[in-house]
């Protein structure tokens, strides 16, 4: 392994990390004590769905398309979330509570189909409800990415067809992207460039991402990956902007001749890529990516604005 690698989520470290307290089925316990059981069948096949979800001032980002993807993929392979939008937010909200936590904080919330009865596939061997698991950490996106931007390797791994994995759910099974994360290391790169089925530009192991040619933004159709909130948030701000922005089919032709490139996430938000495969992308000008940047800091503070307001804050 690349001890030099950087990833998209790479945090500056934080010493109050150690001791957060996390949220296991209805109850705050201290890390060192979070624990599910080896029956679990998140633990046993991957069986289950997550969210990732930022705290700004308070308010998490964006909270109901989160909401729409979870509710809408645990529904779609019959995994019962075991509670309302309110009550995952409530549950949310008083792990938040219990951490003492404000802004610069990231979320992983984990549902999984529950322990099994015997540690084999069937889903109707998981009989005692499902796991629900919160952890959030005090995270702030380390700043040198900004700079540096991203080293990509185009990787054989791809993003499948729908009807063997669907790359929209935000499963639990990620050994698909953890392949190409370590192809991607082979090959010297800090993370991996994924094609379609058909040989198009898709996705990289853990974001979204984007090019830029001749002031147009260009992205994947979407057909073969995670629909991500911050990617569907910069195609609506470049929309609103007069920005010429595409959803389309394109090659790593296209890319090689782009002037910029940078991908999205709800941890990185945008984060610029240097190089694919070795070579650098365009002449190290990044005006898009900055300007798109500064418009979605703004969206994100209309959006914590516009919450605070609602609440009566």
């Amino acid at each position: 392994m690349n001890k030099d690698a950087a990833t998209t989520h790479d945090a500056l470290e934080d010493p109050r990390n150690a001791d957060i307290g996390i949220y296991v089925n209805g109850e705050i316990v201290h890390r060192d004590d979070a624990k599910v059981s080896v029956y679990d069948s998140g633990f046993m096949l991957g069986d289950g769905m997550w969210e990732g979800l930022r705290l700004y001032d308070g308010v998490w980002a964006f909270f109901d398309a989160h909401m729409d993807r979870f509710f809408d993929s645990c529904k779609a392979v019959n995994l019962d979330v075991g509670m309302d939008r309110q009550g995952i937010f409530d549950a949310i909200e008083m792990t938040r509570a219990a951490n003492g936590m404000e802004t610069d904080v990231h979320c992983r919330l984990m549902l999984t189909r529950g322990v099994k009865v015997r540690p084999f596939q069937h889903p109707s061997l998981s009989r005692s409800g499902p796991t629900l698991v919160i952890i959030m950490e005090h995270s702030k996106p380390v700043n040198r990415l900004q700079g540096a931007g991203i080293r990509l390797a185009t990787v054989p791994q791809v993003r499948g067809l729908p009807m063997s994995q669907d790359a929209k759910y935000n499963s639990h099974s990620k050994l698909n992207c953890v392949i190409a994360c370590l192809q991607a290391e082979q090959a010297g790169a800090d993370e991996a460039l994924m094609l379609d089925p058909h040989g198009f530009v898709n996705t990289t192991n853990a974001c979204n991402f984007f090019i830029v040619k001749k002031g147009e933004v260009w992205t994947s159709t979407g057909d073969y990956c995670m629909n991500g909130v911050t990617r569907a948030k910069v195609i609506e701000l470049c929309r609103a902007e007069g920005i010429p922005v595409f959803e389309r089919n394109f090659s790593l032709v296209d890319v090689h001749g782009a002037e910029e490139a940078f991908l999205t996430g709800t941890f990185g938000a945008q984060t610029p890529v240097a190089s694919l495969d070795g070579q650098p992308i365009g002449e190290g000008s990044r005006d898009m990516t900055t300007r798109l940047q500064g418009l979605y800091k703004r969206a994100v503070a209309d959006h914590v604005g516009a919450v605070k307001a609602a609440r009566g804050a």
